[in-house]
């Protein structure tokens, strides 16, 4: 088994498929880039959007073109921007930028905030070209509402949801379990894999010394069919890691379903524990193993 069943339709290992945590640096601060790579983050979302004032983007883009060109080989398959929404004075800029970044080889994908329009997923992946990785941000009413055609739109890797910025837009005011946009991530979870996406990226926990929230947010969208988050703060990346890791008891499951379906010749349905295993439940073994970072 490889990893590739995350990769969705990319069709090979990715960091970014299987990255369970994603941390935001602000994109003018380029003393934190490595900072935030060591932190043990999955991957690191370096920002234009709304971490940089409007007057700094310009420094911004500069800042991020040097820093990114002065961090060692490995980190480059780590690192993201998020770019400025389409329809901003700054899109076409931002899109030049991750375009030559894309070309040097030095980062792995691109966050479209507000991403509601799959002709804006299009354009942006001929600009950055085939090995840079695609994540929208479904942030509106009209995003959700397109999902199915975001998720499906070429180079997209994971969906990302900016639950916050939803919760505004569709006017909505959520209890602390957000009970109420347990409709909308599940609608997030069914669009990928009916796009062979990797499982999607839950939104931030806004208070980052609380850490007995993070790890209940984290749980509930493990749970829930996510298999990431993003992250405000180097602090909250263990615990976000810990929550989505598979257990020991969920891999031993696992490697007893990937054994059994080998010893029938890889197809059919074949009994684990006493219970009934078939090609569902087979998938869900292999996403434990790629999630553990173990092929076999």
């Amino acid at each position: 088994m490889t990893t590739s069943s995350l990769a969705g339709r990319h069709g090979s290992t990715s960091v970014l498929a299987l990255a369970r945590t994603f941390l935001f640096v602000p994109g003018d601060r380029p003393e934190r880039y490595a900072r935030a790579l060591a932190s043990g983050a999955g991957a690191v979302i370096v920002d234009l959007e709304d971490a940089v004032a409007p007057e700094r983007k310009d420094t911004a883009r500069t800042q991020i073109a040097e820093g990114f060109a002065a961090l060692p080989a490995e980190a480059h398959g780590r690192l993201l921007v998020r770019m400025n929404a389409a329809d901003t004075p700054w899109q076409a800029d931002d899109r030049a930028l991750v375009a030559r970044l894309a070309a040097q080889g030095l980062l792995a994908g691109v966050v479209l905030p507000k991403a509601e329009r799959a002709t804006d997923l299009a354009a942006l992946a001929q600009a950055v070209g085939p090995a840079a990785a695609l994540l929208p941000l479904i942030e509106s009413v009209a995003g959700l509402d397109a999902v199915d055609a975001l998720a499906a739109s070429p180079q997209v890797l994971r969906l990302v949801f900016g639950h916050l910025d939803f919760q505004a837009d569709a006017g909505m005011a959520c209890g602390p379990d957000e009970a109420e946009l347990v409709p909308v991530r599940l609608a997030l979870v069914l669009a990928s894999r009916r796009a062979g996406l990797a499982p999607p990226v839950d939104g931030v926990t806004t208070d980052w010394r609380d850490a007995t929230r993070l790890t209940a947010e984290a749980l509930r969208a493990r749970r829930g069919g996510f298999g990431a988050k993003l992250c405000i703060h180097p602090d909250q990346v263990a615990g976000v890691e810990a929550a989505f890791a598979p257990s020991a008891d969920e891999l031993a499951w696992a490697r007893r379903v990937r054994d059994a379906m080998r010893a029938a010749g890889g197809g059919g349905v074949v009994n684990v524990d006493g219970r009934m295993v078939d090609g569902p439940v087979v998938k869900l073994a292999e996403r434990l193993l790629a999630q553990d970072g173990r092929t076999a």
